[in-house]
């Protein structure tokens, strides 16, 4: 497994460079539109297109979109909804992965629960000991242990998805707010209030279609 992590080092951290998965997104958009439209990945690229389209009339249902706005704006959404399918399939292609590991290590099909149980025993001992350099000696490390890394009820010692997904949203939400101000405030371009403008407009166009 080790050797098998070496091997894949470098291909992972080239993979990982932003500008690769750039040009993979703009070859694999170029193949999708060169193919036919009665193969797969015509019906890909058809299905893809009209996702694109219905994005462009829903944006300028809220404001008027000119030429030049319009031919980056298509591009842009285009190289964004497939950046965003990649993710997804390849979230999904790790989550199904790990759980056939679980699977191989729980029943130990193939004897391979004990490489899967040292791997992640090296991963765990790594994630645990920057919390054990700072543990005062007076306090065992079984309660150490237990208040900050494992709690006696098997909870997790972090609040649940919903709660996270929440803080991290207001936070996002609060430092573009923050930004746009400044840039309002110190620069011609009235950021902050285009995103007002923008919101109020787009709260109108959901009431009229409700």
């Amino acid at each position: 497994m080790e050797i098998i992590r070496l091997f894949l080092a470098p291909i992972r951290s080239i993979v990982k460079f932003p500008l690769v998965q750039f040009a993979f997104v703009i070859i694999l958009i170029t193949t999708l539109q060169a193919a036919d439209e009665h193969t797969l990945q015509g019906h890909i690229f058809t299905t893809l297109n009209n996702l694109v389209q219905s994005t462009m009339i829903f944006f300028s249902s809220i404001w008027e979109i000119k030429p030049f706005t319009q031919a980056w704006l298509i591009s842009g959404l285009m190289i964004t909804y497939v950046y965003i399918a990649c993710i997804a399939l390849i979230s999904l292609l790790w989550f199904l992965i790990r759980i056939i590991i679980d699977i191989v290590g729980r029943w130990n099909l193939f004897w391979l629960r004990d490489v899967i149980a040292k791997e992640r025993g090296i991963t765990a001992y790594r994630a645990w000991l920057p919390l054990e350099r700072i543990r005062p000696s007076q306090i065992p490390q079984a309660k150490w242990e237990e208040k900050y890394g494992w709690p006696a009820n098997n909870s997790p010692p972090y609040p649940n998805l919903l709660h996270r997904f929440v803080k991290q949203l207001i936070s996002y939400i609060l430092i573009i707010c923050a930004i746009s101000l400044i840039i309002e405030a110190y620069t011609p371009f009235p950021i902050f209030s285009w995103m007002v403008q923008l919101i109020k407009n787009i709260i109108s166009r959901l009431n009229v279609h409700s």
